[in-house]
């Protein structure tokens, strides 16, 4: 009986095994098709990022921090290869979970649901967090953060979100028991500032709300936020855009260029360069499934080249490693832009571009 029969075989089982579709660098054999013998990445794209000096952004968008991968991003900013960050405020409150050694786990997604929140599990598809040990616990954290930093973080008026989790990257180098495990720390380390996506649709925002309440009231400023990312655009030589996933953090990232252009009526034609992985469809109406080409008619991406702007299809779970993989053993290790300590500059250059 051969491997193919064994696997059909397998797959004919209800609910038990699925087939999964690998990632490989390689280049198709005959009769091979992109998306369902294999992935095939492109790796060149993101080491000419590096290569030719971009200011490089990564987006982080749904749960590959919570599913272990900032160890990845950390090798990367350690490297030199990641300039700013945008995530989801979920993935920077998920990091912390590692520095601060809370339970999370691999769990079967396919469990009973109302069981698991009788036990006190909460899941994410097929990664398990206790609500108490985790959740609860986070969340002691986050609020003992702010009361032990608020004369840092204020500073007389509203701040930007990659301030405030600057902070809390320095704040838990000195008190994670394991701040290597923690890509907000690295971060603060290297100075590459961490935008969010939205201010507001996370937990740590969730928590703000009782700090407030315990006399430690914080404001968050969104416009800073749109005008000093698009800064750090606008001020940078060349752009590279790496995208995991869509949602909020490829949107925020990409809004960059319309800011400069259409809002602030500066002329800014577009980051040089794109790379996406994610599963989303154009079809479907969402950012996520937008392509670069229709991007580039918001002056997103300066133009519809195929071999600087790059999408491919695929869970980045799987691709990203491989792409992280390639760079670090291929490409020579740069030293960190410093990006937070030229933000002042790259806002005094826009400010008097309009």
């Amino acid at each position: 009986m051969g491997k193919d029969t064994v696997a059909r075989l397998l797959l004919e089982a209800p609910d038990t095994f699925y087939f999964v579709v690998t990632a490989t660098t390689r280049s198709p054999r005959p009769g091979e098709v992109d998306g369902y013998d294999y992935f095939f990445v492109s790796h060149d794209e993101f080491a000419q990022m590096i290569e030719e000096d971009d200011t490089i952004w990564l987006g982080i968008a749904g749960a590959g921090i919570a599913g272990g991968m900032g160890g990845m991003v950390i090798s990367l900013i350690e490297s030199g290869f990641i300039d700013v960050i945008c995530s989801t405020g979920a993935q920077v409150y998920h990091d912390l979970h590692f520095a601060f050694d809370l339970p999370v786990k691999a769990i079967s997604p396919h469990q009973d649901d109302d069981k698991l929140r009788r036990q006190g599990d909460t899941r994410i598809y097929d990664i398990g967090i206790r609500e108490s040990e985790t959740l609860e616990a986070q969340d002691h954290i986050i609020r003992k953060f702010v009361k032990e930093s608020y004369n840092d973080l204020m500073v007389g008026e509203p701040i930007s979100s990659w301030m405030f989790n600057y902070i809390l990257g320095k704040w838990v180098l000195k008190n994670s028991k394991y701040p290597e495990r923690s890509f907000v720390a690295y971060a603060a380390k290297h100075q590459v500032p961490i935008f969010w996506d939205s201010l507001a649709n996370h937990s740590i925002a969730m928590n703000l709300v009782c700090t407030d309440r315990e006399g430690f009231p914080l404001t968050l400023s969104a416009q800073k936020d749109i005008f000093e990312s698009a800064a750090i655009v606008y001020g940078s030589s060349q752009t590279g855009f790496l995208e995991l996933g869509g949602g909020g953090p490829k949107n925020f990232i990409q809004q960059t260029g319309p800011t400069i252009s259409q809002i602030l009526q500066i002329d800014y034609k577009g980051a040089e360069r794109g790379l996406q992985i994610s599963t989303a469809n154009e079809k479907e109406g969402s950012l996520s499934g937008c392509t670069f080409n229709e991007a580039v008619t918001w002056g997103k991406y300066r133009a519809a080249n195929e071999e600087r702007l790059v999408q491919i299809w695929g869970e980045y779970s799987i691709i990203f490693p491989l792409l992280t993989a390639y760079v670090i053993d291929s490409v020579n290790r740069k030293s960190s832009k410093q990006i937070i300590s030229h933000i002042p500059v790259y806002n005094d250059k826009l400010e008097k571009a309009g």
